[in-house]
């Protein structure tokens, strides 16, 4: 395994992220990604550490969805599995999330829909402590940004937990940069460090990020991981096998969208002797701004085979290739003059 800095933090983590949204009793397609029991979601953590991956993301609504909301599932399993000692909640840096609403939450009534109030990440914090049988958390993040509530009570109640040694970072999700922009500056005025990783969206077909997200993040000294980095395993598809691997009707109408640059993908990773999930998770890891992709094995196997990914070294020819198969979106947003410099150059 390989290791890097979280940011600008002086903490290191893996290069694969453990990601256990599928860890529960869900289905495995639609809005409810927990497919994988208890049992099996155990043997995959122990052989991730096992592995070197010290690094575990999950989220209070991972695991099933109830009538009422999130039930907290995923951490529920975490936790059952931290209980089980042997230096496991030592040897690993977690991250949960905190914003959307939870399934008989004693909170309920008017404060229970989506957002990042003082009142609800306080009392959404000591229930994700509770479920997952720990008094820490290592980065704490905010599912998706919340532009009604004001950073100074957001920042009020996220540093409340790191002064008081609960929590160590704070991070993020889903934001765009403009929002990083404004909560580091928000952070600065209190002379907070303010956030120090965002886990986004990127990955060879939504490539959107290259021109301002991952740019503000490095710029700022801000780690990215990547939430599904497969795409819910399109990227790991081999179409010369597409037989052997029978797919569901929603998986295979995605295919068909995709259908050329799959197949172009595919012959790439049959010449250069890899297997597509890792060439796509060495791509995203081969990017600078990148800390690790959150990876999100259904089984022991499917682990083992993305720790290659870490191995793949990609040269200037298999990059090239991959650019021209899954364009970007032109390098970084332009200068506000370049758009004058740009025309006279037609």
């Amino acid at each position: 395994m390989e290791y890097c800095y979280l940011g600008r933090t002086g903490m290191k983590v893996s290069r694969l992220c453990l990601g256990t949204g599928n860890f529960g009793s869900g289905k495995p397609s639609g809005g409810n990604w927990g497919c994988v029991d208890e049992k099996e979601a155990h043997r995959i953590m122990d052989a991730a550490l096992d592995a070197g991956i010290n690094f575990f993301d999950t989220a209070n609504v991972y695991g099933e969805v109830g009538e009422g909301g999130y039930t907290g599932l995923a951490e529920e399993i975490i936790g059952r599995w931290f209980a089980k000692g042997g230096g496991r909640r030592e040897r690993v840096v977690l991250g949960t999330k905190v914003e959307r609403e939870m399934e008989n939450d004693p909170y309920d009534g008017p404060n229970k829909p989506r957002n990042l109030s003082l009142y609800k990440i306080r009392r959404h914090f000591e229930g994700s402590l509770r479920r997952l049988q720990t008094d820490h958390i290592e980065l704490y993040q905010m599912h998706h940004v919340d532009r009604r509530t004001p950073w100074e009570e957001q920042w009020e109640a996220f540093e409340g937990l790191v002064r008081s040694g609960k929590v160590d970072y704070i991070g993020s999700s889903n934001f765009a940069a403009w929002d990083i922009m404004k909560a580091q500056e928000a952070a600065r005025n209190r002379h907070f460090m303010g956030l120090v990783n965002e886990q986004h969206r990127y990955n060879l077909l939504c490539r959107t990020a290259e021109l301002e997200l991952l740019p503000a993040a490095t710029d700022q000294g801000i780690g990215i991981t990547l939430w599904s980095p497969l795409v819910r395993g399109l990227l790991g598809v081999n179409m010369f096998q597409l037989d052997k691997n029978p797919q569901s009707v929603e998986v295979m109408n995605v295919i068909e969208k995709y259908r050329s640059q799959l197949m172009a993908f595919s012959e790439l990773c049959r010449d250069i002797g890899e297997e597509e999930a890792n060439v796509a998770l060495a791509w995203e890891i081969h990017n600078p701004a990148v800390t690790a992709p959150v990876i999100g094995p259904g089984s022991l196997r499917d682990l083992e085979h993305m720790l290659r990914a870490v191995e793949i070294k990609l040269d200037e020819s298999t990059l090239k290739r991959l650019d021209e198969i899954f364009p970007g979106p032109g390098g970084d947003a332009p200068e506000a003059y370049s758009g004058w410099t740009e025309l006279m150059k037609k």
